[in-house]
């Protein structure tokens, strides 16, 4: 009750004597330290959306620009061609001031609007510049002197210590591709997966569509592309994932694991101290902008759009539509262990908490035995249930009170943290132990993760860590930056070896980075002065609320009945070995998928893999074909006896091309799902019906693929530390009778995959995926070892 107390300001009382005021002077200085704080943080934003507005320019070149005019002038040459003047006779504030504030206050004026003209140009430049993407397209060796002029061009006018967002307002637009490609390669994509009749078929529909109702569609979005920002972004956010009436978690959601190689303590509340500690700092670089952009080749920049909400960003369900609320600041994280919801403050004093201060508020949580209220241990399932009996749960229940007072302490935590009672771990000898360990991620118990916050961190009894997060804020690069700095400032940063300059809106000192573990497991550093006690959060359910809640259990409890995830550490070999080929690993991979798939099942089948197109602004995904006439040939031929070696590897080759253009075609804006996509969504707005997008708009992905991307930072080497790499992450199958099939690359001799599926279908089976994807690498590595 100490919080609740010096939570209160003032009271004051009316005795017969007159009115009593009572002053609670640390809990008045609080609230002045939480309102500066704000102030501070709001005049950083604006001096960052300053900066950003105006890069690659900075403002010492404003100051340059000042200094020439300033130069000329007094050499009695005016560079202006008689604007200064202009400027000294229409300017109301300057006409009206004293002969030398006048003409200096003009020179000011011409200089300022001359350094804003070339930043302007730089920066339309840079962004013509970008939208070249020739270079993607070179094979591996000598580059072309266009490119190499492109290159060299990019580089000077990129600018000088980009700050996260610097790039933006550089970036091009994604353009429309033309209705006629989008055909061609739609076709192209289907042809090994339709008899000769049905491709007819297919092709008809297809050829009329784009004679037909085709055009009009394509000149509304066409229209939208010349207004919008993006012209697939805010529809794919809202009609693919918002829109969604059925559970996030194992439909949605997606996990990552920890480096499970290795383990810096077993200390549950030691290891979520030092992670949770690692995610402030991230978060800290991420206000402040501090974060570098991602380029690519280190010269091309992408979309740094989707940081925006990683932090202090909640799912809020609704009845036909969620929607996404952001806050900009929070001062706490939310904290759940054994069915008890925390507030967990993060700051004291104005101060970030060490990590010994926030393991010793993390150990008070595991210490405390108090029983959770009625419903309060279930709680969480109604973000694992269907969308709308939680959305008139939210409404008739939560409105008001110590529900609300306790969902708000929820929804604008920085981030979720679960604190589990069970303990995972990665076992050579027992394959199903690391299998565990992604079940728990991908969906615990069903009623212990905050499903619609924007993620979920989670820390296991044994001190291992992994996340689930909420996928419409953001696609899964985003979550594996966070991840892998994470990592890294657990495992590589063992004290503060030199002082951290104070910013802005918060003072940092050389203890403000002491991180690391003991001997013995416990977090590094000294308590100084006691951090302020967690604070249990208070519900009152009633009968109906708890039916609610009750009833999403069993919806979760059915969902999670149903996945089957294996999880696979291959370690025969990996990307060296593959790279030694001459193939790119990806295309390696997923030319071992297709394999795998086919022998299991006598069949091809539609293949999603997921890629970027963060190279223009907003981007966020398209969709690689995987399954193309080319890889047919090449998994056929594999099990061709008549065929030999040097053709399968010729096949392979040529397949492995095809993919890596189709790849570099959906990062440029030149695939097919995403315009199909659109095109739908004009359909329905105009209330115009098309056979075709109907019937290519509900076709299933029965094989889709990610891989986890990894090293976003340069602080990881894992050509040293090769161990030190996270296991990835996965996701449940898209469809009923399909796979879902994650896979990280991870250095030169391991791959882990993640492959879930349903245990409804009688047609398929994780496990005997995993066992035909080994068999395929296997066959793989045999067929260019023998040759």
């Amino acid at each position: 009750m100490a919080e609740a107390h010096s939570a209160v300001a003032f009271t004051f009382s009316v005795t017969h004597e007159g009115v009593n005021v009572d002053v609670n002077h640390e809990a008045l200085k609080a609230v002045f330290k939480s309102g500066l704080r704000s102030i501070k943080k709001s005049m950083g934003r604006i001096k960052n959306q300053m900066k950003n507005g105006v890069y690659p320019a900075s403002p010492m070149s404003w100051l340059f620009v000042l200094t020439f005019v300033l130069a000329f002038i007094l050499a009695g040459v005016d560079p202006s061609f008689g604007m200064i003047g202009w400027i000294k006779t229409h300017f109301p504030w300057l006409s009206s001031a004293s002969p030398l504030v006048s003409y200096y206050g003009s020179c000011i004026v011409f200089a300022t609007l001359v350094w804003l003209a070339k930043a302007f140009i730089w920066k339309y430049t840079l962004r013509l510049l970008l939208n070249y993407h020739s270079w993607m397209y070179e094979s591996r060796g000598p580059m072309s002197l266009k490119t190499k002029l492109w290159l060299v061009t990019v580089k000077l006018m990129g600018g000088r210590k980009p700050m996260l967002m610097s790039y933006q307002f550089s970036l091009p637009k994604l353009s429309v591709p033309s209705i006629h490609d989008t055909m061609n390669r739609y076709l192209t994509s289907v042809q090994p997966l339709l008899d000769e009749e049905k491709y007819s078929r297919m092709e008809k529909l297809a050829r009329e569509f784009e004679d037909g109702i085709g055009k009009k569609l394509q000149r509304y979005l066409v229209l939208k592309s010349y207004w919008a920002t993006n012209y697939v972004s805010d529809w794919w956010e809202d009609y693919v994932y918002l829109s969604g009436r059925s559970p996030l978690m194992i439909n949605s959601n997606f996990y990552a694991v920890d480096a499970v190689f290795i383990n810096p303590t077993s200390r549950q509340a030691s290891r979520a101290a030092n992670i949770i500690y690692a995610m402030l700092l991230y978060r800290r670089e991420l206000e402040r902008e501090e974060l570098n952009p991602i380029l690519l080749n280190k010269t091309v920049p992408l979309c740094s759009a989707q940081y925006e909400r990683q932090f202090q960003t909640t799912r809020v369900p609704g009845l036909e539509k969620d929607k996404l609320v952001h806050y900009k600041d929070s001062n706490h994280i939310a904290v759940y262990h054994k069915g008890r919801y925390f507030k967990v403050y993060i700051y004291f004093r104005g101060q970030l908490l060490k990590p010994v201060e926030i393991e010793k508020t993390i150990q008070q949580i595991l210490d405390d035995d108090s029983e959770p209220a009625p419903g309060e241990e279930h709680l969480a399932a109604l973000t694992a249930g269907d969308r709308v009996p939680w959305y008139h749960a939210r409404e008739e229940y939560f409105r008001k009170g110590k529900n609300k007072a306790s969902l708000d302490a929820v929804e604008k935590a920085a981030f979720f943290v679960a604190l589990d009672d069970e303990p995972q771990n990665y076992d050579k000898n027992d394959p199903s132990k690391l299998s565990q360990f992604g079940n728990a991620m991908l969906h615990g118990k069903g009623y212990d993760r905050w499903f619609d916050k924007s993620f979920t961190l989670v820390v296991t009894s044994n001190g291992r860590v992994g996340f689930n997060a909420e996928h419409s804020w953001a696609d899964a690069p985003i979550m594996a930056h966070l991840w892998e700095y994470s990592m890294f400032e657990d495992f590589f940063v063992q004290g503060a070896d030199a002082p951290i300059m104070g910013h802005l809106w918060e003072v940092a000192t050389a203890d403000d980075r002491t991180i690391g573990y003991t001997k013995e497991g416990f977090c590094k550093g000294e308590i100084t002065t006691p951090p302020p006690n967690p604070i249990r959060l208070e519900w009152d359910l009633p009968k109906p609320c708890l039916q609610v809640i009750e009833n999403s259990l069993e919806a979760a409890k059915q969902l999670i009945a149903d996945v089957d995830l294996q999880l696979l550490v291959h370690n025969q070999y990996g990307k060296g070995f593959m790279k030694v080929c001459r193939v790119s690993p990806d295309a390696y991979i997923q030319l071992a998928l297709q394999l795998a798939y086919y022998r299991m099942h006598k069949k091809f089948c539609l293949t999603y893999e997921s890629s970027m197109t963060r190279l223009f602004r907003e981007g966020r995904t398209e969709t690689v074909r995987s399954c193309t006439p080319d890889s047919c040939d090449f998994v056929k031929a594999m099990d061709d006896p008549q065929k030999k070696r040097e053709e399968c590897i010729a096949l392979m080759k040529k397949a492995a091309e095809v993919h890596q253009v189709n790849c570099r075609n959906a990062m440029t804006g030149k695939g097919i799902d995403r315009h199909l996509f659109c095109l739908y969504v004009v359909s329905k707005y105009l209330e115009v019906d098309s056979p075709f997008l109907s019937e290519v708009l509900s076709e299933p992905w029965r094989l889709s693929t990610s891989q986890t991307p990894h090293q976003q930072t340069n602080k990881l080497d894992l050509a040293k530390h090769p161990e030190h790499i996270s296991a990835g992450g996965g996701f449940g199958p898209v469809a009923d009778d399909g796979y879902g099939v994650s896979y990280i690359i991870a250095g030169e001799d391991c791959v882990f995959f993640h492959v879930s599926c349903k245990n409804s279908c009688p047609t398929t089976s994780s496990s005997k995926m995993v066992d035909s994807i080994v068999k395929a690498l296997a066959d793989i590595k045999t067929m260019f070892e023998q040759h």
